[in-house]
C-alpha cells in the first residue's frame, strides 16, 4: 500500500536531511501512528504520502516512494489527493468555504462530479462520521472536536484508500479527542480504510494503533514494528506503558484496558489501603491575581457568567475544561484583550481592568496557543529585546543590566547558544521557549499558559515542566490552561475545573480529577480513589505496602 525505500529528503537552503535511509512498508488496512520527538521529521514523512513533499515544499528527494501502486514524486499532490485524504494539524486552517455541507462538497465540485453524485456523496461521509446535523452550520460556530470530524469528511468525499492526520487531537479535549479517534477507527475497522496518524500524545491514540513508527535523529532511518516491541526500547513512554515496563508486565499494556488484569492480581487492595485524606488548599494570604463577578460575551454567545477566580503567588494552577469552556477567554480578560461586559480584575489588590494590554503585561506575561504570533524578529536576542524596547525597560534598566538579563533568561531557557538564530528556524520546543522569553524577560509576577505544550515531544514537556516549576519556586503565579491531563497529573498545585464559562471545582488535583468525567489521567484510572496521580507515586505505594508502611496523609498548603 505505501512503500519507502531508502528515502532521503533535504528542505531548500538547509543541509541537513530530515529523512535519512528511510524504508517502510504500511500495508492496506493497517492503523499506524507516527511518533517520535520533535523535529524528527514526522510530519515531512506523512507529506511524502500525497506529495506536498517536494511538490509544495521544494527541497531534494532521493529514494523511491510507491502509494498505491504510484509515485507521489512524479503524479504529484493533485492526483494523489483521490487516493489519499489529509487531514492538517489546524483544520480550520485548510477550510475554504464558511459552511460544513459546502465544505464537504468542494472537493467533489471541483472534480466536476454531477449534482445526485455530490449528494450522495456527502450525505455518506457526514452520515459516516455521526454528524449529519452539522450539515447547514457555519464552520466557525464549530467546536474543535467538531472542525477535525468536517475536515476529515470533506477528506473522505473522494472516497481515498488511505486518510493520513497530522495531530490530530492536539487542540482537542480528552473527550473530544476520543470522538475523533473512534470515528477514524472505526473507518479503519468497517471500510478498510489505510489510517497513517501522527501524534505526540501516545496515550491517546495506542489502544488503536497496530503498527507504530518511531522516529528520532538519532536513528538512522526509523524503528517500525509491533508497538509493544517499539515501545520496549523508548525511554519516554505514556503513564500506563512506563508502569508496565517498571514492573515487567508481559506483554507492555498498550491501555488502561490492557493493564487492568495485572492491576487486579498484583495488589486488590491498593486504592483502599492509598486512599488520600484530600483537604481543599488553604493557600495563605491575600490572591495575587483575583477576578470578581466576570461576564464575557465572543460572537454573540455568553461566555463567562459572573466567573470568580483567584490564582496565589507560588502555585502552578491548572485550568482544565471542554473546548469551547471559555479557558482561552478568561486569560485573555484578565490580560485586557477580551474587556469584561461586568466584573473585576484586579492584581495585588489593585483593579486592572481599564488598564491597556502594554501596562497589564508587563506584570502579567501571557502566551498564547500560538506561540509563532510572538516571533517577528530577525534574532532570538532580538525578540527578548523588542519586548523591552516596547515595554521602555532598555532605558530605565540601562545597557549592562539588559544584556546580563537576557544572557541568563536565555542560558536558563536552554537557548544559550541560538541567540543570533532566526526563531522560526528552529523547533517547535525552542519556537516555544523563545515566545517564553520573550513574555518572561520583563520579569513579571504572574505568567499566564493557553495549550503551552501543543505540539510538544514527552522530552519538550517535561523541559517545560521543570522550567515551571523553578519559576514557582522563586514565587511567581502560573495558570496553564491545557488538555493535558497527564502534564496535570505531575504539575498542577491546584486544578481548577470550568465548564460552560463556570469553574465547576477547585482544589487539590487528587480531589477535583475524579468530578471530571473523562479527565482523569492514566493512573487515577487504573487505581481510582486512590490519590495516585503519577507513575512514581503508585510505585511508591507499593513498596509501602509490601513494607507495611501506613499510607501518608496529603493535607493542603
Amino acid at each position: 500500500m505505501i512503500v519507502f525505500k531508502n528515502v532521503d529528503f533535504i528542505y531548500p537552503e538547509t543541509s541537513t536531511a530530515v529523512l535519512s535511509k528511510v524504508t517502510l512498508h504500511i500495508p492496506e488496512g493497517s492503523f499506524t501512528l507516527v511518533a517520535g520527538r520533535s523535529g524528527s521529521g514526522k510530519s515531512t514523512l506523512l507529506r511524502c504520502i500525497n506529495g506536498l513533499v517536494p511538490h509544495f515544499t521544494g527541497g531534494t528527494i532521493k529514494g523511491n516512494i510507491r502509494v498505491v501502486g504510484l509515485d507521489p514524486v512524479i503524479v504529484g499532490p493533485q492526483m494523489m489527493s483521490k487516493q489519499v485524504g489529509f487531514v492538517f494539524q489546524d483544520p480550520e486552517n485548510q477550510f475554504v468555504l464558511d459552511n460544513v455541507e459546502d465544505e464537504v462538497a468542494f472537493a467533489l465540485e471541483n472534480a466536476a462530479f454531477s449534482q445526485n453524485e455530490m449528494h450522495s456523496r456527502v450525505n455518506e461521509v457526514l452520515d459516516l462520521l455521526g454528524i449529519s446535523h452539522l450539515r447547514d452550520r457555519d464552520l466557525s460556530t464549530l467546536s474543535g472536536g467538531e472542525c477535525q470530524k468536517v475536515a476529515i469528511a470533506a477528506s473522505l468525499a473522494l472516497r481515498p484508500k488511505i486518510l493520513v492526520l497530522d495531530e490530530p487531537t492536539s487542540q482537542l479535549d480528552p473527550q473530544s479527542a476520543r470522538e475523533v479517534l473512534d470515528a477514524v477507527y472505526r473507518l479503519n475497522r468497517e471500510l478498510g480504510l489505510t489510517i497513517v496518524i501522527a501524534e505526540h500524545r501516545l496515550e491517546r491514540v495506542l489502544a488503536y494503533a497496530d503498527t507504530l513508527v518511531y522516529m528520532s535523529k538519532d536513528v538512522r532511518g526509523l524503528i517500525h514494528g509491533n508497538p509493544q516491541d517499539v515501545l520496549s526500547g523508548i525511554e519516554a513512554v505514556p503513564p500506563v506503558v512506563s508502569l508496565g515496563k517498571r514492573l515487567g508486565w508481559k506483554p507492555i499494556p498498550l491501555s488502561i484496558e490492557d493493564a487492568s488484569p495485572f492491576v487486579s492480581s498484583l495488589l486488590p487492595n491498593i486504592s483502599e489501603e492509598f486512599s488520600t485524606l484530600i483537604q481543599n488548599s488553604a493557600l495563605k494570604g491575600p490572591p495575587l491575581v483575583s477576578a470578581r463577578g466576570l461576564k464575557v460575551a465572543y460572537n454573540g454567545r455568553q461566555v463567562l457568567h459572573g466567573l470568580d477566580f483567584n490564582l496565589w503567588r507560588g502555585e502552578i494552577a491548572c485550568l482544565v475544561g471542554p473546548n469551547g469552556a471559555g479557558k482561552t477567554t478568561l486569560l485573555k480578560t484578565i490580560v485586557g484583550l477580551m474587556p469584561p461586559q461586568s466584573g473585576e480584575v484586579y492584581l495585588n489588590g489593585e483593579r486592572i481592568t481599564s488598564k491597556s494590554v502594554a501596562e497589564i503585561c508587563g506584570s502579567i506575561g501571557y502566551l498564547p496557543q500560538d506561540p509563532n504570533t510572538l516571533l517577528f524578529a530577525e534574532s532570538v536576542r532580538e525578540e527578548l529585546m523588542t519586548t523591552l524596547r516596547n515595554h521602555k525597560y532598555i532605558a530605565q534598566w540601562g545597557e549592562d543590566r539588559v544584556e546580563r538579563t537576557i544572557s541568563e533568561l536565555l542560558k536558563r531557557l536552554g537557548l544559550g547558544g541560538k541567540g543570533d538564530l532566526y526563531p522560526r528556524d528552529l523547533s517547535v520546543g525552542e519556537r516555544q521557549r523563545v515566545a517564553l522569553g520573550a513574555i518572561t524577560v520583563t520579569l513579571p509576577d504572574v505568567l499566564l499558559l493557553d495549550e503551552p505544550t501543543r505540539g510538544l515531544d514527552y522530552h519538550a514537556k517535561q523541559a517545560l515542566g521543570d522550567l515551571l516549576r523553578g519559576w514557582k519556586e522563586e514565587g511567581l503565579a502560573i495558570l496553564l490552561v491545557t488538555h493535558d491531563v497527564e502534564l496535570v497529573a505531575s504539575l498542577a498545585d491546584r486544578l481548577i475545573y470550568l465548564q460552560d464559562g463556570e469553574i465547576v471545582a477547585d482544589g487539590l488535583p487528587a480531589s477535583v480529577f475524579p468530578v471530571m468525567s473523562g479527565f482523569i489521567p492514566q493512573m487515577l484510572r487504573l487505581f481510582p480513589n486512590s490519590g495516585l496521580l503519577s507513575v512514581d507515586d503508585v510505585c511508591t505505594a507499593i513498596e509501602r505496602l509490601k513494607k507495611n508502611i501506613p499510607s501518608p496523609i496529603c493535607m493542603g498548603d
